[in-house]
């Protein structure tokens, strides 16, 4: 059996809107990848790149366990890989020359890397395993320990006679409850609990239950799991969270692309919930349309659901129409009331610089915001990612940028109908817009003896309104230039 060193590229550190968030979640694609070649004899380890300052600290770990092969295996759960950050692949192809020169053979998998597997292999992998990556990184590993050609190993590109060779498509995973638990011993949990209890209160950590999204998005990129759905059942999710009680968890953050889309599934994973004991609070990412049914968030509510993250994106139908959504601005109203009755959270992502967007359709987005006062708000531009209807649309105006340095970037990489200075302009305006609605609305509950005023935010106010206005002068003359 080989020895085998698994990490990732995914450096808080090296991203400083993430770092400055100060909510780390430990790499669960990684840990899972680990646990999958334990589970196949092999002497594994993780070196756990997201707390860390540098990929050069991997060279000592390299020294002392001496890995035969080094996996660099990124956390597909983790929407922050699915943008493909410059300063992470970066980071990466440091990893892999250091391996390299260590005298290890090198296995990548990620999103970045199924969309630019020839840049990885340039920089020194000796393989990049493509898409869902378990299965083809337990045969790579395999192969390499018989010494066997990896060229016969499906699902994976390399370098053959120094031209770039995709073998046979592999078959995707289907019964997810046949993999292992994540390897959470693997890693050290302590940091990022004191980060998370320093920052925010309390100690959140991350769990998926499905794989995908079925749905059809434009915009949207599925370089790992692709256009499907497949589920774990809830009595292997609630398996593993029994496991995570030894960490001691206040919060889970379900990453999955969609929570609980089969039918009955929440409904089993309450009533297991309760038959066990347990008890949860956590956040989900969804759908306007899949939250219209009473009867699964009343589920959801009595399994511990607190806050969803929907794909609100605009305000306007006509750009939810462009994208592909399958929503409507009425759906969104409808969902974010009826949860709200139910006392969850709702917060949205939001997304301008779609093709075709008029100042019309972006005032329509900032109203819906003011009008229904959402809990929080993630602003970004679009977003053109290979493999996406919208990537095709746009990839003959893109410019040399062709992805964001950190994900505090927000350039526009297409010609649009403003330029990027009024887009990065634009996500200020939103924000301020929206902080200024709060302090109002903080204002207003004094004044009428209402609960929910908060002297800071009431006196937020004096900051806010001017900010917004100044905001939106600049924008103007952005707009005109």
């Amino acid at each position: 059996m080989a020895r085998v060193l698994i990490t990732h590229s995914y450096f808080y550190r090296l991203d400083p809107k993430q770092w400055a968030d100060a909510r780390p979640y430990p790499p669960l694609g990684t840990m899972l990848a680990a646990a999958v070649l334990r589970e196949q004899g092999h002497d594994v380890e993780v070196f756990d790149t997201g707390l860390r300052n540098s990929p050069d600290e991997i060279i000592p770990e390299i020294e002392r366990f001496r890995p035969h092969a080094l996996v660099v295996y990124d956390d597909g759960f983790n929407y922050l890989t699915k943008m493909c950050l410059t300063v992470m692949r970066d980071a990466a192809f440091r990893m892999i020359a250091i391996a390299k020169d260590a005298g290890c053979r090198v296995a990548v998998n990620g999103s970045d890397a199924t969309d630019h597997s020839e840049a990885y292999l340039n920089a020194g992998a000796d393989v990049v395993i493509l898409g869902e990556g378990e299965p083809g990184m337990q045969e790579v590993i395999a192969t390499w320990d018989a010494n066997a050609p990896i060229d016969e190993v499906a699902g994976v590109v390399l370098l053959k006679n120094r031209t770039v060779h995709k073998t046979a498509k592999r078959a995707v995973l289907r019964e997810l409850d046949a993999l292992p638990l994540p390897a959470w011993d693997l890693i050290d949990v302590d940091p990022y609990r004191a980060i998370w209890l320093r920052s925010q209160g309390f100690f959140s950590l991350n769990m998926a239950t499905t794989r995908g999204c079925p749905f059809k998005c434009n915009w949207c990129a599925k370089p790992i799991y692709g256009n499907r759905y497949n589920s774990r059942s809830p009595e292997h999710v609630v398996r593993e969270f029994e496991l995570l009680q030894q960490y001691k968890p206040d919060h889970i953050w379900f990453a999955d692309d969609i929570f609980g889309l089969k039918p009955g599934w929440v409904q089993r994973f309450r009533d297991l919930l309760i038959e066990r004991g347990l008890k949860i609070r956590y956040k989900i990412q969804s759908r306007v349309d899949l939250l219209l049914e009473s009867d699964t968030i009343d589920a959801l509510v009595a399994s511990g659901l607190e806050e969803v993250w929907v794909g609100a994106e605009s305000g306007s139908q006509h750009i939810l129409d462009a994208m592909d959504k399958g929503t409507t601005v009425e759906q969104i109203a409808e969902a974010t009331r009826l949860l709200r009755s139910k006392g969850v959270r709702v917060c949205f992502f939001l997304q301008f610089g779609y093709l075709g967007e008029t100042d019309v359709d972006v005032e329509k987005t900032i109203r819906m915001v003011e009008d229904l006062m959402p809990d929080d708000i993630g602003v970004s531009v679009s977003y053109p990612l290979p493999g996406t209807v919208f990537y095709e649309k746009v990839k003959t105006d893109l410019n040399a940028k062709a992805n964001w340095t950190d994900s505090d970037d927000l350039a526009m990489m297409f010609r649009n109908r403003q330029r990027p200075a009024y887009y990065k302009r634009l996500h200020r305006y939103v924000h301020k817009r929206y902080r200024r609605k709060q302090a109002l609305l903080a204002i207003r509950s004094a004044l009428s003896g209402r609960p929910g005023f908060t002297p800071k935010r009431a006196l937020s106010a004096l900051y806010y309104m001017p900010a917004a206005f100044l905001e939106g002068e600049r924008l103007k003359r952005l707009a005109k230039a």
